[in-house]
């Protein structure tokens, strides 16, 4: 078992935001869209991606092509949300990025799917 699935197995993360980071690690394309509902939206930074087609579209080309990997360093649970701070790794450009890469990403669920997730540093 990997470092990252045991840190994630040490940690009770709703099972959505779980799915998600499995899927992630595991460079698992076709399951990644079952964590978030319909209608979800993602603001990466400063994008907004509204709705799964969209979120699946970004998760291509922004995770999946760049082979990302996350490392969960944290887990807080804060009015509702669940916020992981992840240290992140893949074949992205790192130009003008911090070395090691940690952002936060933060989770609101509703009804056993991701309605929201807020990615920054």
């Amino acid at each position: 078992m990997s470092q990252i699935e045991t840190r994630q197995n040490e940690v009770s993360l709703p099972a959505p935001v779980a799915n998600y980071v499995r899927a992630v690690n595991t460079g698992a394309t076709e399951e990644f869209p079952a964590s978030f509902a319909a209608d979800a939206v993602v603001v990466d930074v400063n994008r907004e991606l509204r709705g799964i087609e969209a979120i699946a579209e970004w998760a291509g080309t922004d995770i999946f092509a760049a082979d990302v990997r996350f490392d969960i360093l944290e887990v807080i649970e804060r009015q509702g949300r669940t916020i992981l701070t992840l240290e992140i790794d893949g074949t992205f450009d790192r130009t003008g990025l911090p070395d090691p890469l940690v952002m936060k990403q933060e989770f609101t669920v509703a009804d056993g799917k991701i309605s929201e997730l807020r990615i920054g540093f």
